[in-house]
């Protein structure tokens, strides 16, 4: 099932990329066409959006949001810096950074854009990034944070 969704998901993200689209000069005067860039965020916060509706986990994800809330670290078992990222689309979810395999993000405020690489996982409240590090075991691909052009991995 969980398979199903994934590509569910994927396909979604490709059809996406791949709709047509106004040439510039077909825009209500006064409007740019979107960014690559724009683009790109638009298309993880769908990835995002769609493994939340499906209720899906294990999804590879990234993309960048605005911190709309610092949490208190969870230090039951391995630590992790918490953090609530509020994306373009207005979804927001929560970001845990194991602090134990990956430097913190030192004085992380409100307001502060993140880029993030890591894998969601859902829950009602909009879901949950992890994996925002190295792979000790080098398993798996390793995520990131990005922050003032620092990376946190």
């Amino acid at each position: 099932m969980k398979k199903l969704l994934l590509v569910a998901a994927a396909l979604a993200v490709f059809l996406y990329l791949n709709r047509e689209r106004p040439d510039a000069g077909d825009l209500p005067s006064g409007r740019m066409a979107a960014s690559p860039a724009t683009e790109s965020a638009a298309a993880n916060d769908d990835l995002i959006a769609t493994a939340y509706a499906s209720r899906a986990s294990g999804v590879p994800v990234s993309g960048r949001g605005r911190v709309a809330r610092v949490l208190g670290d969870d230090s039951l078992g391995d630590r992790h810096q918490r953090f609530i990222l509020e994306l373009e689309s207005g979804q927001t979810i929560l970001i845990a950074h194991n602090i134990d395999l990956a430097p913190r993000v030192d004085a992380l405020r409100e307001g502060e854009f993140v880029e993030f690489s890591g894998e969601y996982e859902w829950n009602d409240k909009g879901g949950i990034v992890h994996w925002t590090h190295h792979d000790p075991d080098g398993q798996r691909t390793g995520g990131w944070l990005k922050v003032d052009g620092r990376t946190y991995d």
